[in-house]
């Protein structure tokens, strides 16, 4: 381990030499923060993996951005199920990836004018787990949409439904991308400048809030 020279004080005493890790950790953050990003999309091109494709590409020194596992072999909810076998693998492989998450960015478009069934029907697995894995997890959320509300109905709707499982919902500034079609390009993903800096403000105001709320 290195350590930093002692120092005389002014009044001649020598002062006790700290680690020189002590002493980093003393000057700033040393850890990183890992956020687990959600598409509410299956479709590989969708708008909104663009979009959750940027977010990533934005994310802060600091931050860490990466998409969780796959929830489309999810089984639709049924407590049968649970009951009987108890939670499948995939299940239990998406409720731990969630868990070791210091955050989580869950980006979806809106299927009238609600929560796409996919996306819904994850969140009604994991809230069936006696520790739900989403109890206290700081949580972003984003979306595109071809019509002028951009998706703020889903959005309005999932902030319902997660509150339900004591999330921590972040709140300004709100990604809402309107008129999608015009925003992005499917070779290149999101090209509208006005959207890309207000995604990078978003998480960089995201990563100040994790560390701000999240459960030690």
């Amino acid at each position: 381990m290195a350590w930093n020279s002692p120092s005389t004080a002014r009044d001649g005493r020598l002062q006790t030499a700290l680690p020189a890790v002590i002493v980093q950790g003393f000057k700033g953050k040393t850890t990183m923060t890992n956020v687990m990003a959600i598409c509410g999309s299956l479709r590989k091109g969708s708008f909104n993996r663009m979009l959750m494709n940027a977010s990533i590409a934005a994310a802060p020194a600091g931050m860490t951005i990466k998409e969780g596992p796959s929830y489309a072999g999810f089984p639709i909810y049924n407590f049968d199920i649970q009951n009987s076998s108890g939670f499948p693998a995939d299940v239990d492989a998406y409720a731990d990836a969630v868990r070791k998450a210091d955050g989580l960015l869950i980006v979806s478009p809106e299927y009238n004018w609600s929560i796409p069934a996919g996306l819904k029907n994850m969140i009604d697995w994991l809230s069936r787990y006696k520790e739900v894995p989403f109890k206290d997890k700081p949580v972003a959320i984003q979306s595109a949409a071809g019509g002028l509300l951009g998706g703020s109905r889903m959005q309005y709707h999932l902030r319902q439904s997660l509150t339900s499982i004591d999330v921590q919902l972040f709140g300004k500034p709100e990604v809402i991308v309107a008129q999608a079609a015009q925003k992005f390009d499917a070779a290149t993903g999101l090209k509208d400048q006005t959207t890309l800096d207000l995604v990078k403000q978003q998480m960089e105001a995201f990563a100040k809030f994790i560390d701000r709320v999240k459960v030690k």
